[in-house]
């Protein structure tokens, strides 16, 4: 329902911020229509301010998650004013008195868990999510990424690089663990919209297919190589990987298992490891939860993220990519975490994209906006606080020789080729 000129919530949220001002000291303002503000500490000027607009937006404050908060923010029942990492911190902090208060029982995040491993990871399935994520509109996403789009974990190699250094030398990091040679046949699983294949075919003289689900990433990655002039070398593919036929010399899979189902994971590598020719390597560069029993975030910020941003998805802790791995006959050389990186990638999107809130919410409808703006700071704290992290895995063909095997991972950091 929606408020009249009355103030019908003050015999709720009245005490609730009297119960919660005597537990913890907020910057933060909580008003209705025709009712006074509540203010939930001791400042001169508040650093965000709730709107509460209904009765769903009452309870979302009387049982704070992040799930909660967030389906409230982005359904309309509850505005928000303040910087997204002022709102994400205070929302944190407003879900630590849910969890306090008892919050969202541990079984409910297991039923959940279970309930997602069930999931049907079937071509039309995934095709479906992928393109609810990624067909949002290439304009909206070029706003607040770098030029060549790469979205995905930024490599800072000194910490002061910019968004788009950091993205350039990601993908150069990729190359050259991969030990990248001319006229070697390289495939990209989830090609996004181009960059990495342009990059190996421009800089690294490669031969590249890249593959994806995403009609919109399709035709801009096509757009892309043809505009580079490089059709003779990249193919852009509309395809699943389940369809692809190989050799090639090396294969990369950036921002992928996050699609594939946890149950998928071990047949995955296998189709990897029977692409690949003799003597070929491949990398796994993705998110993966640190919770090993569950891989949900606290605070129900993963449900949120089911919910609204990667319907479908699910985080593997990196004992289960590692083990899925071998037993689809790959065998991990380098892993290499890139946390911190990732911290710092969210933190550069977010401010890109709050310097960019009108001109975005001119592209998408006001609820997309409101769900990314969200889900960008969201992600940037839990890759801070050790929710989730990312894990780069260099690998081959299991059984192979140990002579085969390099003595150390020297050319991984080496400048130049």
């Amino acid at each position: 329902m929606r408020l009249s000129t009355t103030p019908p919530f003050d015999s709720v949220l009245q005490p609730w911020a009297e119960r919660l001002r005597q537990r913890i000291d907020l910057p933060l303002v909580v008003r209705w229509q025709g009712g006074s503000g509540l203010r939930l500490g001791n400042f001169e000027q508040p650093r965000v301010l709730i709107d509460v607009r209904d009765a769903a937006g009452v309870a979302a404050l009387l049982r704070p998650s992040l799930d909660h908060l967030g389906r409230a923010y982005v359904e309309g029942h509850i505005d928000v004013s303040g910087s997204a990492q002022d709102i994400m911190e205070l929302a944190i902090r407003l879900a630590e008195t849910g969890t306090a208060d008892g919050g969202e029982p541990g079984w409910v995040q297991r039923i959940a868990h279970r309930m997602a491993d069930a999931v049907s990871h079937t071509r039309a399935v995934d095709r479906e999510a992928v393109q609810y994520h990624y067909d949002v509109s290439n304009a909206f996403y070029a706003e607040w990424l770098d030029p060549a789009m790469v979205y995905s974990c930024a490599y800072f190699e000194h910490g002061d690089e910019t968004l788009a250094e950091a993205q350039r030398k990601k993908i150069d990091h990729i190359l050259t663990k991969l030990r990248l040679q001319p006229e070697q046949r390289l495939l990209d699983i989830g090609c996004g919209w181009g960059a990495l294949v342009l990059r190996a075919a421009q800089q690294f003289g490669a031969r590249c297919v890249g593959i994806t689900l995403s009609q919109n990433q399709f035709d801009e990655a096509t757009a892309r190589v043809r505009a580079a002039g490089l059709q003779d070398r990249i193919e852009i593919r509309l395809q699943d990987y389940r369809d692809i036929q190989g050799p090639f010399d090396r294969i990369t899979s950036v921002g992928m298992i996050e699609h594939v189902g946890l149950r998928n994971l071990s047949s995955y590598f296998r189709i990897i490891r029977d692409l690949l020719a003799p003597g070929g390597w491949a990398l796994n560069h993705g998110i993966t939860s640190t919770d090993p029993d569950n891989g949900e975030t606290r605070h129900g910020g993963g449900r949120f993220i089911d919910r609204y941003v990667f319907p479908q998805g699910e985080l593997p802790h990196i004992g289960t990519v590692l083990t899925t791995l071998q037993e689809g006959g790959l065998e991990p050389f380098d892993i290499e975490s890139l946390r911190r990186h990732y911290a710092r990638t969210l933190q550069h999107w977010s401010e890109n994209f709050e310097a960019k809130g009108e001109r975005l919410k001119s592209l998408v409808p006001e609820k997309t906006w409101r769900i990314w703006r969200m889900y960008l700071v969201g992600s940037q704290w839990a890759f801070e606080h050790d929710e989730i992290s990312l894990f780069q895995v260099l690998c081959r063909r299991a059984g192979q020789t140990a002579s085969s095997l390099p003595w150390s991972r020297e050319w991984v950091y080496e400048r130049g080729r």
